[in-house]
């Protein structure tokens, strides 16, 4: 049917649009970004008073045969010596700046304050930086200088526990103090259970039995679903779901929580004890104002801190795998 003659729409009419109508803008702001840190979220949370934050490490004598004769005189053993490791502290910051005109409009998406939007949104990308920054590259730390900023040493370089993946000798595992990382290279090879068994025999040798996590890239994680061991894959008949993933992983030494990172280096596999990884700042996050210039308010988050690496034998690399 036609509409009928002189009925006002929604629509313009000639050259006259309708103006009188109000906008339909949601109060539901989507966003998808992901925010989840699980580096930062499993390890202990700690406190540095020095931009080089130092710790201690020790280690028993190997077991060894003991048996001495009756009345033998006792010749001391010198002990293997405490290492000292640390790491500096780094800078992390974001800033917000907000008009003072767009501050004060009325705003969709239930925007109350424009500035206090801003600046939650610089702190969850600022965790996000914080997780690359220590399980995302390869990361030697850095003194730093009037010119030059700190760097943390990342976690790789912390570990020299590496099971390279081409058992040639191409590549050599970080010292292990944090100064430097894996330097040469091998041909990458695929993740597969056996190596993970092997890396988890390494890990019960030196440092025995842990609450593990194993921390990997989407494809690593997905491979980590197809390992048999002595599982059963099955299916729930209440929701009709077909069990495929893995996200325990029961070996024979330890039992490891299976759990993806967005920000890890995707040709690395991480073994970690948590109990043995620390997050200590020397300035928690804070915002803090700027000084005002013009008709705006501009803030500066600002967070110092660096990783600790407890034990550097706690933990475990799988190295150069296919990405």
């Amino acid at each position: 049917m036609a509409q009928a003659t002189g009925a006002f729409s929604t629509y313009k009419t000639g050259s006259t649009a309708q103006v009188g109508n109000r906008e339909d803008l949601s109060d539901v702001l989507y966003d998808i970004s992901p925010t989840e840190t699980p580096f930062l979220t499993m390890a202990k949370k700690g406190k540095a008073t020095a931009i080089n934050h130092e710790w201690l490490t020790d280690v028993l004598a190997d077991a060894a045969d003991n048996k001495h004769i009756e009345g033998d005189d006792t010749t001391a053993a010198k002990p293997t010596a405490r290492v000292r490791l640390g790491n500096y502290t780094q800078i992390l910051k974001k800033s917000a700046v907000v008009t003072g005109t767009q501050e004060i409009v009325l705003k969709g998406g239930s925007i109350k304050s424009e500035m206090a939007y801003q600046v939650a949104r610089r702190m969850k990308e600022m965790k996000r930086d914080a997780e690359y920054a220590m399980i995302g590259i390869d990361n030697a730390k850095v003194v730093g200088d009037d010119t030059t900023a700190r760097e943390m040493g990342s976690l790789s370089a912390y570990l020299a526990g590496v099971a390279f993946q081409d058992g040639g000798s191409g590549a050599v595992a970080p010292t292990g103090n944090g100064v430097d990382g894996m330097t040469g290279s091998l041909t990458p090879a695929a993740f597969t259970e056996a190596k993970l068994k092997t890396a988890l025999e390494a890990l019960w040798a030196r440092s025995g039995e842990g609450n593990f996590m194993m921390l990997s890239g989407a494809k690593q994680r997905g491979i980590v679903s197809t390992f048999t061991g002595s599982s059963t894959r099955y299916a729930t008949t209440d929701d009709k779901k077909l069990v495929a993933s893995i996200d325990v992983y029961d070996g024979d030494y330890q039992t490891v929580t299976v759990m993806p990172d967005r920000y890890c280096i995707t040709s690395k596999v991480f073994l970690i004890d948590p109990a043995f990884v620390e997050i200590a700042d020397l300035r928690p996050a804070q915002k803090s104002d700027l000084a005002k210039t013009g008709d705006s308010e501009k803030k500066q988050i600002i967070w110092e801190t660096t990783l600790k690496i407890c034990n550097p034998l706690a933990h475990h690399q799988i190295a150069n795998l296919t990405t």
